[in-house]
């Protein structure tokens, strides 16, 4: 392969060959990295998902990008309260890899800067607004009217009487106050799915789901709690193998897939019957008598049907041994079939 190179003498980003031949990071993760790193401070003060829409990177290739860049250190997410109480997300994107140790120091940093900057006396509170202009003058003295005598003069549009209220009719009864709506009275298993489906935002940003259509869709997520799915297990399917391309509707994804992928019925459980316990009976064999609970409607216990049997098999090797050898197979079948003819 042939190479041809000219080194450019501006508008350049130097990059590291740690990050161009980065194992594990896509071309996506690589460019959006460039691309920032290459910013003036000022352009830079962005979020990185729009730093991400002008390269075109968006939806699942955003999501996948953001996460390689932060499982290999080089993107840092961290939440900071502002001057004025205000909590922010501060993202750290570095050319190397840090530790999050490393990342905490970095933006503590940035933040004490910030914050210098920020009570400054020089500095002017963007809230607050322009100065007047000149020096602070005394208030002159005895150049207005009383207020009687100027709103009889000049006021066009004098203050209106106070009516007196009127007291209420005894007989006439307040309306009472509209109670709380359906919306306060679910059933547990709907505003336990209504919770699910709002959750889901935290998992995916591509499934989030407003008021009203989570409420059109709890009564579906209802139906897989009542079959003895938890809400864990819940979640788990419907944030799970989410398409390649990204997730255009979030309403239809979700009712798809409550629909389809819905759990049989659990099956009713069969009772088990109980055992029958057979009452205790005394023993038939030798010695004192004692008792034992039969099992299959024997008349003995285990330890004497053990002894009963040793001595029945005893006798039958002692008849076997008083029996004499049976006959060769020749002798008996010349017993059965009488002697074999001479031949001719």
């Amino acid at each position: 392969m042939l190479r041809h190179a000219i080194a450019p003498s501006r508008r350049y980003t130097k990059a590291s060959h740690d990050v161009v031949r980065h194992p594990r990071l896509t071309g996506d993760a690589k460019i959006l990295l460039l691309y920032v790193q290459g910013l003036t401070a000022e352009s830079a003060d962005r979020p990185l998902s729009e730093h991400a829409r002008k390269l075109g990177i968006t939806g699942r290739a955003y999501q996948k990008a953001k996460e390689l860049l932060v499982v290999n250190g080089f993107l840092h997410e961290q939440r900071q309260q502002g001057v004025r109480g205000l909590w922010a997300t501060a993202q750290l994107l570095s050319n190397v890899s840090l530790t999050p140790a490393e990342a905490a120091t970095v933006c503590q940093g940035r933040a004490s800067e910030a914050s210098e900057a920020a009570v400054c006396p020089g500095a002017r509170d963007s809230a607050v607004g322009e100065p007047a202009i000149g020096e602070p003058v005394d208030r002159s003295v005895g150049r207005q009217l009383p207020v009687d005598e100027e709103r009889e003069k000049h006021s066009p549009h004098p203050p209106s009487e106070v009516k007196p209220t009127p007291d209420p009719d005894p007989e006439v009864k307040p309306e009472p106050e509209p109670g709380p709506g359906p919306e306060a009275t679910l059933p547990p298993e709907v505003a336990e799915g209504e919770r699910v489906l709002l959750s889901l935002r935290h998992a995916c940003r591509e499934l989030y789901l407003g008021a009203k259509e989570a409420r059109t869709l709890a009564a579906l997520a209802a139906e897989w709690l009542r079959r003895g799915i938890t809400a864990a297990q819940l979640r788990r399917v419907l944030t799970s193998e989410l398409p390649e391309g990204g997730v255009r509707s979030a309403v239809g994804f979700l009712r798809y897939r409550l629909v389809h992928k819905l759990p049989e019925e659990p099956r009713p459980e069969v009772p088990v019957p109980k055992p029958v316990v057979a009452a205790m009976i005394p023993c038939a064999g030798p010695g004192e008598e004692h008792l034992f609970r039969p099992v299959r409607g024997e008349e003995l216990c285990g330890p004497c049907g053990r002894t009963e049997t040793r001595r029945f098999w005893l006798r039958q090797r002692e008849l076997a041994e008083g029996q004499p050898a049976p006959l060769p197979w020749r002798e008996r079948f010349a017993a059965v079939n009488g002697p074999l003819a001479q031949p001719c």
